[in-house]
C-alpha cells in the first residue's frame, strides 16, 4: 500500500494557478452568503493566478499543503496589522480547499503558519474571522485561539463584524 503524506512547503510560482483556484474554492465555501455577492466575486476575480505570481515573487510569507502534488491549502503571515494587539505576528489567511476540510489539513497548515512566524522572529500571532462563520470561529477556539478584539468590515453597505483570536 502506497502512503501519500502532506506536507508544508513555501509557495513557488508554479503554485499560482493551484493557489488561485483554492483561494476561489475556499472562499466561496467560507463566505457565500454572508459577504454579498457581488463584492465577494469582485474579492475572489482579483486574486487570479498572475496576482499570486506576483505575490510569489515579491515573495510573501505563503505556505502550502501539498496533498499528492496538489496545493490544497495556503496561510499566508507576516507583521500583526494591529498594534493595538499584543502580538507580532499575523495569519492573514488560512485556508483548506472544501473537499480537504475536516481531516486535521487547517491544523497543519496553522501549525505550519505559526512556526513561520517563529522563525521569523515574530512573538505570537492573531488571526481575523467573520464573527458570522461559525466554522471559523469553532477552528480557532479549538486552536487555543483567545477571542480578544472586535472589528467590522463593510462590503457593498452591509457591515461584518470580525473577531480578532490571539495567542500570545
Amino acid at each position: 500500500m502506497k502512503t501519500i503524506a502532506a506536507e508544508l512547503r513555501t509557495a513557488e510560482t508554479s503554485d499560482a494557478a493551484a493557489l488561485a483556484e483554492t483561494h476561489e474554492a475556499a472562499w466561496v465555501n467560507a463566505y457565500a452568503g454572508l459577504i454579498p455577492h457581488r463584492a465577494l466575486r469582485t474579492m475572489v476575480g482579483r486574486r487570479d493566478e498572475a496576482w499570486w505570481r506576483r505575490a510569489i515573487a515579491r515573495r510573501a510569507a505563503i505556505l502550502i499543503l501539498d496533498y499528492a502534488g496538489e496545493a490544497v491549502g495556503y496561510a499566508t503571515v507576516g507583521r500583526n496589522r494591529t498594534p493595538a494587539l499584543p502580538a507580532e505576528g499575523e495569519i492573514f489567511e488560512l485556508y483548506v480547499r472544501p473537499e480537504f476540510q475536516g481531516i486535521g489539513f487547517g491544523r497543519r497548515l496553522h501549525s505550519g503558519a505559526a512556526r513561520l512566524l517563529a522563525e521569523r522572529g515574530l512573538k505570537g500571532r492573531v488571526v481575523w474571522a467573520l464573527a458570522d462563520n461559525a466554522p471559523a470561529l469553532r477552528f480557532y477556539e479549538n486552536a487555543g485561539g483567545v477571542d480578544v478584539a472586535e472589528g467590522c468590515e463593510t462590503f457593498e453597505g452591509r457591515t461584518l463584524r470580525k473577531i480578532a483570536f490571539l495567542w500570545p
